[in-house]
């Protein structure tokens, strides 16, 4: 018998990231969630959710892409909303990214909230609470979810750029395997 879907919870976006990023379908589920931080039993439930939602195969190993970027793209920044909270030192993430500067000048940056972060700026909460430690062992998955920051707070311009590389990165993705 399957269970009642309750929603999408925040963390079921970095986990089919995650599955992008690793280019296959090899992938044991412990070893996503160690590089996640997050345990077995909540990637479990969440690729239950991202299948009952059409996110992810009826196998649970591959992300149904267009599906995907199209909650991206139009229902994340309500379904997640995020909206920049106190000064803080942390890791830059939306137009703050390194990857995102090169696009758009500000004198305000964002920060995922750390300890270990070198910038200071105006807070996002994260979409879970270990995604920071996650993001700095993988370069990739932190360039995706910084781009969905920028689609959660950014302006229309910000959002279009943001929107654009998404799509670029992802399609890549299914290229090089």
């Amino acid at each position: 018998m399957r269970r009642k879907h309750n929603g999408m919870r925040p963390q079921d976006i970095v986990i089919l990231l995650k599955i992008i990023t690793m280019r296959n379908g090899n992938w044991q589920l412990k070893d996503l969630a160690n590089s996640l931080y997050i345990s077995n039993s909540e990637v479990s439930e969440s690729l239950e959710r991202s299948q009952y939602a059409g996110l992810v195969d009826f196998e649970k190993r591959n992300v149904q892409r267009g599906n995907l970027l199209d909650f991206l793209f139009h229902g994340m920044k309500y379904v997640f909303p995020a909206r920049a909270g106190v000064l803080t030192r942390g890791v830059s993430t939306a137009h703050s990214h390194p990857f995102m500067q090169a696009f758009i000048s500000s004198d305000q940056a964002y920060v995922w909230p750390s300890a270990s972060g070198t910038t200071l700026g105006q807070s996002i909460e994260p979409f879970y609470a270990n995604q920071v430690k996650a993001v700095q062992e993988d370069e990739e998955l932190y360039k995706l979810l910084a781009l969905l920051d920028v689609i959660r707070v950014g302006k229309l311009r910000e959002r279009t750029i943001a929107e654009k590389e998404l799509k670029e990165d992802l399609s890549a993705y299914v290229k090089s395997y």
